[in-house]
């Protein structure tokens, strides 16, 4: 059968001779068995997969025009119908898209974080304690700029998913190939979840850097992964589990190659985190201060047991759960099928690694629950409804997707009924 032609509105480049540093080339072979490259060096240096030859280079600089333009598409639509809301409400749309962790976040751009945790009746209250530092950084450079505080974090986390989209699509091509990866990439461009992305929240910054972080493990470049995952672990709790995507392809390449260079990704992926939590104990004299803060203030905390209560909820009583329950049962059905998908396409244990781990921790953290932002942010499972369905099943997950985007966000930024 003849090569599938890139899809329209997806751009390329010739190759660059001298290389783009691992994260936009070709397709790489990988072992099942562990996930990493089976080989180095460049693609038409290996043996063919067939008997036709060596296959060529893919071109670099690989962007998916479609699904960036459909992810711009969604910020835009989603600030008329706020704009278009607030006629009546008198609201401005930054006041109406900061709320929920918007508000927790531009607290720490505005005070800083508590030097002594607030308490009443003996408990931890809620507080910016809760909300990781690099966010709010990267917004008072912005305020010191010149901008709003508000408008700042809209913008940051606006942009940083733009790089999301790209990172995953990216991915998802490194393991797949051109077409698939514009599939992933459109896919998680309207999934659910990222409604988020409309509010000033951290998860750009951490698909980002756990999505390129995961092509540089793959290609055996131990420090950017390190890197990558100190700022993600810097911007979020949940970026703990590229650490063990980290700590799994370190130990498959001292094992097998000796390569203990390797060890450097997982010993520098959870600075970011383990700076914070020091960070944390100095300024208030509490080593568990986040802990603290987040079963205190948000009652939020593991309960091996959440999942299958929830569950068990919908099925003795399907009228029972509340909106809530519902979109919890849901999400624990996606996710479900999420892994059985990551499984089917293969995905390299590295990648498989990130998804499930980040899935599991989200299951299991009362009241959180596997929420669509949550099932975004362990978006291996979102690729793989990219690089498995093609056709037009794939052009029925888009159409799906994007109701159910538009579903939630309404319900996010036009009701108080489900936290995001």
């Amino acid at each position: 059968m003849p090569p599938e032609p890139t899809p329209v509105g997806e751009t390329t480049q010739e190759a660059d001779p001298v290389g783009t540093g691992g994260l936009d080339h070709v397709v790489a072979d990988h072992d099942p068995a562990n996930g990493l490259p089976v080989a180095e060096g460049r693609e038409e240096e290996r043996a063919p997969s067939d008997a036709t030859g060596p296959r060529p280079a893919r071109p670099t600089r690989w962007i998916p025009v479609t699904a960036l333009v459909a992810y711009l598409a969604c910020r835009v639509a989603t600030a008329i119908a706020v704009a278009i809301a607030d006629l009546s409400t008198h609201n401005s749309v930054v006041f109406d898209l900061t709320r929920w962790d918007g508000v927790w976040f531009l607290r720490a751009v505005h005070h800083g974080y508590p030097s002594h945790l607030p308490m009443a009746h003996g408990h931890v209250v809620a507080n910016p304690v809760a909300f990781f530092p690099l966010f709010p950084l990267l917004v008072r450079a912005g305020v010191s700029a010149g901008l709003d505080a508000g408008v700042a974090a809209l913008v940051l986390s606006g942009v940083t998913g733009l790089t999301a989209v790209w990172a995953v699509g990216l991915l998802a091509r490194h393991l797949a190939g051109d077409a698939a990866g514009a599939r992933a990439a459109l896919v998680f461009a309207v999934f659910p979840g990222t409604f988020a992305f409309s509010f000033p929240y951290s998860e750009g910054i951490v698909v980002t850097c756990a999505a390129f972080g995961l092509i540089a493990l793959l290609d055996r470049r131990w420090w950017l992964a390190g890197v990558l995952g100190m700022v993600a672990t810097a911007a979020s709790p949940v970026a703990l589990a590229f650490v063990v995507s980290c700590a799994w392809a370190a130990g498959v390449a001292v094992r097998r190659d000796r390569r203990y260079g390797a060890l450097v990704a997982p010993l520098l992926a959870p600075l970011g985190f383990v700076a914070y939590m020091a960070y944390l104990w100095r300024h208030t004299g509490e080593l568990a201060a986040w802990r603290l803060t987040e079963r205190g203030g948000w009652q939020s905390y593991p309960s091996l047991s959440y999942p299958f209560r929830i569950v068990w909820k919908f099925v003795s009583d399907p009228l029972s759960p509340t909106l809530t329950g519902q979109i919890l049962m849901a999400g624990t059905v996606a996710a479900v099928i999420g892994v059985v998908l990551m499984r089917r396409e293969h995905q390299p244990a590295p990648v498989f690694l990130y998804g499930l781990c980040v899935a599991v921790a989200a299951a299991v953290s009362q009241p959180v629950g596997l929420r669509p932002r949550f099932l975004m942010l362990a978006f291996p499972m979102v690729m793989a409804l990219g690089t498995r369905y093609e056709g037009r099943t794939h052009r029925v997950v888009v159409a799906v997707c994007v109701v159910l985007l538009a579903l939630m966000t309404a319900l996010e930024a036009g009701s108080q009924a489900v936290f995001p």
